[in-house]
C-alpha cells in the first residue's frame, strides 16, 4: 500500500492508539538496581559524580532497599568498598567482607522480597586497583580465578540469589560454577559480565567503588571498543562454561553488540547502563539539555528494544516510580 491509502500517522493519532501498537514494552520486572555498600561510620556519603546515588554503610543500605522495593524493582546488584585494601584482594573473599556482611544483612530483613545478585571481582579490593593478582605487572589470570571462585562461594553462603562475575578472567564462569556446585550450590545462577569493555564509560563507577587502577589500565583483560565479533566468541565460552545469563556493559554504545547476541543467542540477556550514561543523562538534563524523565525512558526503552531482557540501571528506582504513577 502507499500514500494515501496507507497513512501510518493513524495509528499514532493518540497515546491510546500508541500504545495498543507499541512494540517494545519497559516494565520495573526487567530492572536491577546497582548500591554501593562501604564499611564506614556514615549512613550514606553521596557520589559527586553521580548525583543521586550514594554509597551506604550496612545499615545505611537497609533503608535503600526499602526503596528499592517500594519502586515496584525486584533486584539489586551490590558492589562492596572496603576499608582496607592490599595486593591480592583478600576482602573480597573474606567471609565477614563488606558484601557478605550487606547481603547477611538484606536477607535477614528483606528474604525473598528482594534478589540480590553480587558483583564478582578484585579491584575494589586490591591495593593497586586491578581485577586480580598482579605478577611481574600484568595480571596473572589463572591465580585469580582462585580467589574468584572463593569470593563467589563465600558471597552464596551468605545468601546471595546470583553471582555476577565482571572481572573478564578467561576461564572465569567454569570456575565459579565448578565451585558453586561442588559446594552443593547447584540452583545459584551466574551472571557474567560476558562482554565487558574496556570504555571510558566508567570513571564515575570508580569514584563510587574507589576501584581506580593506580598504574596502566584494564585493556589487556576488558574487550577493546572497536570489536564485536570477538564479543560473541566471548559470549559463546560463558555459555559453554555454564553461564545462566550473559551480559553487555556498557549498554547505549554498544548496542550493535547488543543485538547481535540477541540475535545469535537463545539465552537470557543483560546489559549494564553503566555511571558514565547516567551521569551524562543526569548531568545535561541539570543544564536543561533535555527533559530528564523523557531521556531516561527513551535511553532505557532503546536497550530493551535491542534486545535486552534485563536492564542494569541508575535510573530503576525512577522508572519503577513512575511505572506505578502510570506515566512510563
Amino acid at each position: 500500500m502507499r500514500y494515501p491509502t496507507y497513512r501510518p500517522r493513524r495509528m499514532r493519532k493518540n497515546e491510546k492508539l500508541r500504545g495498543m501498537v507499541r512494540e517494545t514494552a519497559l516494565s520495573p520486572d526487567c530492572l536491577v538496581y546497582p548500591v554501593f555498600v562501604k564499611e564506614m561510620s556514615e549512613r550514606e556519603v553521596p557520589i559527586d559524580a553521580m548525583p543521586g546515588i550514594s554509597q551506604f554503610s550496612v545499615d545505611g543500605v537497609l533503608g535503600e532497599v526499602d526503596k528499592v522495593l517500594e519502586a515496584g524493582v525486584p533486584a539489586i546488584l551490590v558492589f562492596g568498598v572496603p576499608e582496607k585494601k592490599d595486593e591480592t584482594g583478600s576482602g573480597a573473599y573474606d567471609k565477614n567482607g563488606i558484601v557478605q556482611q550487606a547481603v547477611r544483612a538484606i536477607k535477614a530483613r528483606f528474604g525473598e522480597d528482594i534478589l540480590v545478585i553480587t558483583d564478582v571481582c578484585m579491584c575494589e579490593y586490591t591495593s593497586h586497583g586491578h581485577c586480580g593478582v598482579v605478577k611481574d605487572g600484568y595480571v596473572d589470570n589463572d591465580e585469580t580465578l582462585k580467589l574468584l571462585a572463593k569470593s563467589a562461594l563465600t558471597h552464596v553462603m551468605a545468601g546471595a540469589d546470583m553471582v555476577a562475575p565482571s572481572d573478564m578472567m578467561d576461564g572465569r564462569v567454569r570456575a565459579i560454577r565448578e565451585m558453586l556446585d561442588l559446594h552443593g550450590d547447584y540452583n545459584v545462577p551466574v551472571m557474567s559480565y560476558a562482554a565487558k569493555y574496556a570504555s571510558c564509560l566508567y570513571g564515575p563507577f570508580r569514584e563510587a567503588a574507589e576501584s581506580t587502577p593506580q598504574f596502566g589500565d584494564r585493556r589487556s583483560y576488558q574487550m577493546d571498543p572497536p570489536n564485536s565479533r570477538e564479543a560473541m566468541r566471548e559470549i559463546a565460552l560463558d555459555i559453554e562454561e555454564g553461564a545462566d545469563i550473559i551480559m553487555i556493559k556498557p549498554a547505549l554504545l554498544y548496542l550493535d553488540v547488543l543485538s547481535q547476541a540477541r540475535e545469535r543467542f537463545n539465552i537470557p540477556l543483560a546489559a549494564y547502563s553503566v555511571s558514565g550514561e547516567y551521569s551524562m543523562i543526569r548531568f545535561a538534563a541539570a543544564k536543561g539539555s533535555f527533559d530528564l524523565k523523557r531521556a531516561v525512558i527513551e535511553s532505557t526503552t532503546s536497550i530493551r528494544r535491542a534486545g535486552a531482557d534485563i536492564i542494569i540501571t541508575y535510573f530503576a528506582k525512577e522508572i519503577g516510580t513512575w511505572a506505578k504513577e502510570r506515566t512510563l
